[in-house]
């Protein structure tokens, strides 16, 4: 679980579940230099210092989201090096630690676990979940909650045909190229990717939102499963979606630009806004025998 270092010290290698709004942000991962910009991984590793690790502490992300995406559970590993003599932190004396020390409180460690020193957390991750909000019923800006402003996609129509969008969510699934739903930005060595699963459902308001509001306001939850993503790749699939629930397109079109391979379509070049979606989850398998499954919190479908 950890190599021995120079004079006798020990690296400890952890594994930390985080959870962050993420509107104040220029994403998760740090801005280097004299950028106003900042990012997640700035404050925590700001708070790492305080951990007084003998080689600077790094954060590696798991799965990397924009300015304005929130996140339920982020994952991410960490080396923490003490002083000889001293032993590893306990993994709740490390979150303990990292919690006090953060500067934002739109940023809290959910957790922590040793892992081995060869671990990666965004190579070994098996699952990612995705979850995109909307909401229906809202004809202004001012109309949305403040307590679900920049929770959510708020939508002019009254209504989505569900049934549609469930319909057309099918052509997604399994091993496609979706290259039609990857913005340019992040190289990948192939556009392929697995998606494991997607539904669209009713989602779960708010209980601050009124009564009033309840009665015209719907909510709507979309959620994507696959090991990775491309680049944008679950906005783009989602504001395609919407596409097919306000009529725009029919759901065998969705087939169509899957086939296309192309970016720059008309219909799939549209990008949902960043403050609707979070991640949801992200899952690791067994990490050797002796080692149990590890996963990070697990939240409801917001149904």
């Amino acid at each position: 679980m950890g190599s021995v270092q120079a004079a006798g010290s020990v690296r400890a290698r952890y594994l930390v579940y985080f959870q962050y709004v993420g509107t104040d942000f220029n994403g998760v991962a740090a801005v280097r230099g004299t950028q106003r910009a900042i990012g997640i991984q700035n404050y925590l590793e700001e708070a790492a210092e305080r951990l007084n690790s003998v080689v600077p502490v790094r954060f590696t992300i798991s799965s990397r989201t924009d300015a304005g995406v929130h996140a339920l559970s982020n994952a991410a590993h960490l080396d923490v090096q003490r002083r000889s003599g001293r032993p590893p932190f306990p993994p709740e004396v490390l979150a303990e630690a990292l919690n006090t020390h953060l500067r934002h409180p739109a940023i809290r460690v959910l957790r922590a676990f040793r892992v081995p020193s060869d671990f990666h957390a965004r190579h070994a991750a098996t699952s990612r979940t995705y979850l995109y909000r909307l909401v229906t019923g809202c004809h202004r800006p001012d109309e949305l909650p403040v307590f679900e402003r920049n929770l959510c996609w708020a939508l002019q129509a009254d209504c989505l045909d569900v049934a549609a969008m469930q319909e057309a969510a099918q052509h997604l699934l399994g091993t496609h190229d979706f290259s039609a739903f990857q913005s340019a930005g992040s190289p990948v060595p192939s556009p392929v990717r697995t998606l494991r699963r997607v539904s669209v459902c009713p989602g779960q308001a708010s209980p601050l939102v009124t009564p009033e509001d309840s009665r015209k306001l719907r909510f709507w939850s979309l959620e994507f499963e696959s090991q990775s993503f491309l680049y944008r790749q679950v906005r783009r699939m989602t504001a395609v979606l919407v596409a097919v629930g306000l009529g725009a397109l029919a759901p065998i079109q969705v087939k169509t630009i899957l086939e296309s391979q192309d970016p720059l379509g008309k219909h799939q070049a549209r990008v949902a806004p960043a403050h609707g979606l979070f991640l949801k989850s992200v899952l690791y398998g067994r990490l050797g025998a002796a080692s149990c499954t590890l996963q990070g919190p697990q939240f409801g479908s917001h149904r």
